[in-house]
Order: C-alpha cells, then sequence, then structure tokens
C-alpha cells in the first residue's frame, strides 16, 4: 500500500531527487515552509521508508567503466538452494548494478557495469562457475540514451 503524502511532501522529494545535497534552508524556502516542519517531513518520510538511502552517482566512463551489458539468464533450477547461490552471487558482485526476476521466457535480467568485454567474460566465467544456468544471452548497451534514479511522483 502506497504511503499517503500530500503536495509539500512531493514537491521536498522532487526537490531531493534533483539534488539531495539541498540544504534544509533552500529546500524550505522552495516550498514555501521553514526549516523545521521541512527536516519533520523528511524525517517521517525516512521513517515511513519513502526516502531510502542516500547517495552519489558517479560517471561510470570518467572512471574507466565502459561496457555496461544486459544479461538475460534462463534457468531450469528452481529449488530454495540455487536460488540461494545465485541471489548471494549477485550480491556479492560490485558488477552488477541491478538484478530483476521476471516474468515469461527470461527468469533474470542483471545490469552489468564493467571495463571492457574482457572484464564482462571475467564476470560471465566466476558467475558460472558458482552456480548453474541453463541459458545466458549478454547484450552490450552501445549508448546509454536515457537513464535516471528519479521517480515521476
Amino acid at each position: 500500500m502506497a504511503a499517503r503524502i500530500d503536495e509539500t511532501d512531493r514537491k521536498i522529494l522532487s526537490l531531493l531527487q534533483e539534488d539531495a545535497s539541498r540544504s534544509l534552508d533552500e529546500i524550505a524556502k522552495t516550498v514555501g515552509s521553514s526549516k523545521t516542519p521541512v527536516w519533520n517531513r523528511i524525517r517521517k518520510m525516512r521513517e515511513a521508508g519513502i526516502i531510502g538511502q542516500q547517495t552519489v552517482i558517479l560517471d561510470a566512463e570518467a572512471l574507466g567503466i565502459e561496457a555496461c551489458f544486459f544479461v538475460l539468464i534462463r534457468t531450469s533450477e528452481h529449488e530454495a538452494e540455487w536460488q540461494r547461490k545465485f541471489l548471494k552471487a549477485l550480491q556479492d558482485r560490485p558488477e552488477v548494478q541491478e538484478a530483476h526476476r521476471l516474468a515469461g521466457d527470461i527468469d533474470y535480467i542483471l545490469k552489468v557495469r564493467v571495463r571492457n568485454a574482457r572484464a564482462y567474460d571475467a564476470f560471465y566465467q566466476a558467475l558460472i562457475a558458482e552456480v548453474r544456468v541453463h541459458n545466458v544471452t549478454a547484450l552490450l548497451s552501445m549508448e546509454e540514451i536515457k537513464s535516471t534514479t528519479m521517480l515521476p511522483i
């Protein structure tokens, strides 16, 4: 069930999504409030789980991490122990930025960021050595057209 938020909460959330380093003064001024009520709203949204971890977004290419692969995985194994090992393998690998379990023909899709194709191969070899998968298809992203963490609130 979605949490109940009002228009002021939405404005605060939009501002934080744009730049979480904004000061309370700046947020309060923009939403037409004072610091204490804004701080209380932010605190309540954190406690409700609406606001999660705050972090920074790094430029992968500037750091030499130039390849982004979308990895489609099919498995014929659906036992709890296999799934536990598979999920642990994904959690242990920093190259995996996202992992989703899917409905349909493909069981999982991963977003994997690595320096190059050799680094992807090393990731792939390590993954299949740890867990058994039926089929893996890797798709190299040629160009990132849009990437955002902002939700349409």
